[in-house]
């Protein structure tokens, strides 16, 4: 072989050998890397800067900043505990213990970790654990352990001694500890005491009116004081201290899913993935948002990403369960349903469901004890209670399916109570002597006495609480329950209007709504629901007020568009909103769309008066007078009393040639007072006594 080529081939060697030792040369160093030097100086620039963010409440960045100090120097000790501390307040409290630990590790003072670490296990739901954490902090942590050690008793469900530990430590501050004023916030909204809350809240925010936490407190005391629009800045403001804080992000975000704004909701929820990748609180929110879009598939799969993180929380069960009833898993959802109950018994939708799922499955004995609190209740809805009455039919008690079916059939007329009880009223009064100073039992043992008919005494009883918890709504909505069964619409409208200045919520604005009508108050009454709905705007009680104004007020086109707006989201199953959408169309003279809606209507609910007025109002309308006046003579039957209906009547039965009994109808209807219609009746008398 020629030298030239011997050469040649050596040097391929060398640089093949060569390039195999630089491959596993970047091996080893891949496998094995060389310790970083650490860097004492830059730890501690940058744990300064950490520890100057958090005094301004921005924990997210603090914690990034307590990150790269402990990679400039794994073994300080005090860069973990500042990171652990970081970790706790955004709420991430594994990542605090495992901090603590390497704090300990690295030599820090392990009695100055105790509070942190106690807070740690709380935020890993082990208050136990974490009391006894906290009862080892040395007393210059122990302010701060006092408030862990309450809201670790707050968990368990002591309310009354968490408070008394809140107020001990505010008092060794002088009532200068903005976040001991959180925490009693807090705590004082678990006990039903709003109006404590924000009394809280306000001493929070004076003395720390950038701290997230209290912004974020006060925010969700907005959504239930004035309503969720009115919540939203409040969120943001906390977010401009914090931008990728994840517990206000998702708050956010919910809030403005429920306030109809979809894309903001999106977006927020991106931005919580953004800070906790994998969060599945904004997973959730996102399945909820593509569940309501109708893509079924893509919200199983948000919800199959939170992988158990939400497991044993209402809300993703009751979606999972729409979920696998909708693929016609019915016995999944049932299950899931059942579970949702059992943590939150006054879920009403997961009732309906649970109910309907099980009437259609043939258990009727358990759809009825799963329906029977609805259909309790004083202001059952016309579903619930046609389930009832169906559920009693498969079981041949014909006599009480046509009960609940003639229930169903009327339109609602008795007052909005909150929810039925089963319960003995000895039980109940047992259970409010155990708990004397808990509000929340107080009010149900009240509730109790009111449904079993003790109404003096349940008044007198409901007017002391109210006066002992004044910042308790709920107390002030008995009051206001109880004086609408006795006939006090006035002094129930004042009792409701208090419990509004503290949770304007829907069960409220409906109260208030029927107080005032009941009043005559009618201009009242549209306001209430009007500003309800500007925060609301997605409420569908409130919406179905609004158009059922305007339809009063004869304003067809915007009925027309309140009404097809809820007939898209509701379907075509509710009689009486086809049978509101009949009257628009009549009114805008469209009358074969009125013809239709009123027709389908009365297919459904063929015995409710105010169906069976619609329908023959439409077809008057229509001068299909026969038909219409046998409609209008059945609905003056079922309802004889509404004076609507009797109108409606007495028209017809004038433009029929019947004068003596339309004669006889309109003098009637003029000689009540606060009749609506006075002057078209005077003016229609007139022409038949011309005539």
């Amino acid at each position: 072989m020629p030298k030239r080529h011997r050469l040649t081939r050596r040097w391929r060697a060398f640089a093949l050998f060569g390039l195999a030792g630089a491959v596993a040369l970047g091996l080893a160093l891949l496998l094995f890397p060389r310790q970083a030097r650490a860097d004492p100086a830059l730890a501690r620039r940058q744990l300064a800067h950490a520890l100057a963010l958090f005094g301004r409440g921005e924990a997210t960045a603090a914690r990034s900043w307590a990150l790269k100090a402990t990679r400039a120097d794994p073994s300080w000790g005090l860069a973990q505990a500042v990171l652990a501390r970081a970790y706790v307040a955004l709420g991430e409290g594994a990542a605090a213990e495992a901090a603590l630990d390497r704090a300990k590790a690295a030599g820090f003072d392990p009695a100055k970790l105790h509070p942190l670490r106690a807070e740690a296990l709380l935020l890993q739901g082990a208050p136990d654990r974490a009391l006894k954490e906290a009862a080892k902090a040395p007393p210059a942590y122990g302010v701060y352990a006092l408030r862990v050690a309450a809201r670790a008793l707050a968990a368990k469900g002591a309310l009354p001694q968490a408070q008394a530990l809140l107020a001990q430590a505010l008092e060794a501050t002088g009532g200068k500890d903005a976040r001991g004023w959180v925490d009693l916030g807090r705590v004082r909204l678990q006990t039903g005491d709003v109006g404590g809350a924000i009394a809280a809240a306000a001493r929070a925010l004076a003395l720390a009116p950038r701290d997230p936490d209290a912004l974020a407190l006060r925010a969700d005391l907005v959504r239930g004081q004035y309503g969720l629009i009115a919540a939203l800045p409040w969120y943001e403001a906390a977010l401009k201290v914090d931008p990728w804080r994840h517990d206000i992000l998702i708050a956010y975000a919910a809030t403005l899913g429920d306030a109809g704004r979809y894309q903001a909701m999106l977006a927020a929820s991106r931005r919580a993935l953004e800070a906790r990748p994998g969060s599945p609180q904004a997973l959730y929110l996102q399945a909820v948002l593509a569940a309501r879009a109708g893509n079924n598939e893509l919200a199983r799969a948000l919800l199959q990403k939170t992988d158990g993180g939400l497991d044993g929380q209402p809300g993703p069960l009751l979606l999972a369960g729409i979920l696998d009833f909708s693929e016609g898993a019915t016995q999944q959802a049932i299950e899931k349903w059942r579970a949702v109950l059992a943590m939150a018994p006054m879920n009403l939708p997961a009732r309906r469901l649970l109910g309907a799922a099980l009437l259609d499955g043939g258990d009727t004995q358990a759809a009825l004890a799963t329906l029977r609190p609805l259909a309790l209740r004083g202001d059952a809805d016309s579903y619930s209670l046609t389930l009832v009455a169906r559920a009693f039919e498969a079981q041949g008690e014909r006599d009480w399916a046509a009960t609940y079916l003639d229930r169903a059939s009327l339109p609602l007329s008795a007052p909005a109570l909150q929810f039925g009880t089963d319960d003995d009223l000895a039980t109940l009064r047992a259970a409010a002597a155990r708990a004397p100073e808990n509000p929340v039992v107080q009010v149900e043992a009240l509730r109790g006495e009111l449904f079993k008919g003790d109404k003096a005494a349940a008044l007198a009883k409901a007017q002391a609480l109210a006066v002992r918890y004044p910042g308790v709504p709920q107390a002030h909505l008995l009051v206001g329950d109880v004086l609408m069964t006795l006939g006090r619409a006035p002094a129930a409208a004042a009792a409701y209007a208090r419990a509004a200045d503290l949770r304007f919520d829907e069960a409220v604005m409906l109260r208030s709504v029927e107080a005032l009508v009941a009043m005559r108050a009618n201009d009242k009454a549209a306001g209430v629901a009007a500003l309800f709905l500007v925060q609301h705007p997605g409420n569908l009680a409130a919406r179905r007020l609004i158009a059922h104004w305007q339809l009063a007020a004869e304003d067809w086109d915007a009925a027309i568009d309140s009404l097809e707006g809820l007939r898209d989201e509701l379907g075509n199953r509710d009689a009486a909103l086809l049978a509101d959408l009949a009257l628009a169309y009549a009114g805008d003279g469209q009358d074969d769309v009125a013809e239709l809606y009123a027709a389908a209507a009365y297919r459904l609910l063929p015995m409710n008066p105010a169906v069976v007025d619609a329908y023959g109002w439409v077809l008057f309308q229509g001068e299909a007078l026969p038909q219409a006046t046998e409609l209008l003579r059945k609905a003056a039957a079922l309802a004889p009393g509404e004076r609507a209906v009797a109108w409606h009547l007495a028209q017809a039965e004038a433009a029929g040639g019947e004068r003596a009994a339309a004669t006889r109808a309109i003098t009637a209807l003029l000689a009540t007072p606060g009749f609506a219609e006075a002057d078209a009746a005077r003016a229609l008398l007139a022409t038949l006594r011309r005539g």
